[in-house]
């Protein structure tokens, strides 16, 4: 089969591979449509240290099953697939925190993934798709549930006002499930004025370049910030609301600093929280996807076939549009 291959750092192509057979619990999957994001970007410029090499990246996918050994599923089943591979016998597994895992892995970051015309995987992992759902929808469910499961390790609160730093894919996604928690109003910022009016349509009451155009001097009762920008999560540092959630959601470098006020911390009882990746959030993004809750349509802004990798990368890394995906079956 092909398949993209990263050889070391900086250097890939696409090339002929063994075609994948399915060891013990595990299916064989077609792939139809997987995405690119930042964890990718760093595993071709070498900044994800858990990737080994040579390496087929490709973590967020969907596709048909071809074979299968495992009692429930057979050819022709449709699926998306969690890429989460935890031990299960680590101190985090054992308090139901795979996510956290001392020896986590992840199909596309540390075993081999999706950027191929088909990829191995356990079938514990899959998720059934609804026949009505495209699978370009499909692969945008992993996505989706790490917005899930941020959205759980936020307080319920119906009518809380929200801010959010960042109108790409995951700043996107998160503000459309603020609406669907109950948000009284949703407020994104993004330097790229591009984004702005997308985030407008997609439910945002108010968009700006700078928090500081709005006026709500009182701040927000929950904060999160969607980019891994040091000047970003400083500056919703300043925007909670006393007694209010911050949420660190965007990917920071591992080096990076940020500076808060401890005295605000104490003195306006503020809650930070962080939120990693996906747990038990899989099979609702899945529902959530089916309901309509997210406009997939609209997410999904560029298609290209395997070979046309390098030219999606500049896509993505020049931030045009939104989300990017490669159709592995497209010549």
């Amino acid at each position: 089969m092909r398949a993209l291959v990263i050889e070391t750092p900086g250097r890939f192509s696409v090339t002929e591979v063994p075609d994948p057979a399915p060891g013990h619990g595990e299916v064989v999957v077609r792939v139809d449509a997987v995405g690119i994001c930042g964890t990718d970007v760093h595993i071709v410029d070498g900044e994800f240290p858990p990737t080994p090499y040579p390496i087929v990246p490709g973590h967020e996918f969907a596709g048909e099953i071809v074979a299968s050994e495992v009692a429930g599923w057979r050819a022709g089943d449709r699926v998306a697939v969690d890429p989460s591979l935890f031990c299960g016998a680590c101190h985090y597994c054992g308090l139901g925190r795979g996510n956290l895992c001392e020896r986590w892995g992840a199909i596309g970051d540390t075993v081999h993934g999706a950027m191929a015309e088909y990829v191995a995987v356990p079938a514990a992992n899959c998720y059934r798709l609804p026949d009505e759902l495209p699978m370009a929808h499909g692969a945008l469910v992993e996505p989706l549930s790490c917005a899930v499961h941020a959205f759980d390790r936020l307080p319920r609160t119906l009518g809380a006002h929200y801010l959010l730093y960042g109108a790409g894919t995951m700043g996107l996604l998160m503000t459309q499930l603020a609406r669907t928690a109950g948000a009284a109003s949703v407020s994104v910022v993004d330097v790229n004025t591009d984004r702005l009016p997308v985030a407008a349509r997609l439910g945002a009451d108010a968009v700006a370049v700078d928090a500081a155009e709005f006026e709500r001097p009182q701040g927000w009762e929950v904060v999160i910030d969607c980019t891994g920008v040091v000047a970003a999560i400083e500056d919703g540092l300043t925007r909670v609301r006393r007694g209010g959630t911050y949420q660190q959601f965007g990917v920071a470098p591992g080096t990076a600093t940020a500076a808060l006020s401890p005295f605000r911390l104490y003195n306006d009882e503020i809650t930070l929280v962080g939120s990693m990746a996906v747990l038990h959030s899989f099979g609702r993004a899945v529902e959530l996807m089916a309901t309509g809750a997210i406009d997939a349509d609209t997410m999904i802004t560029h298609t290209f076939g395997l070979d046309e990798f390098d030219e999606a990368l500049r896509t993505f890394r020049d931030g045009v549009g939104r989300k990017v995906q490669i159709r592995p079956g497209r010549a």
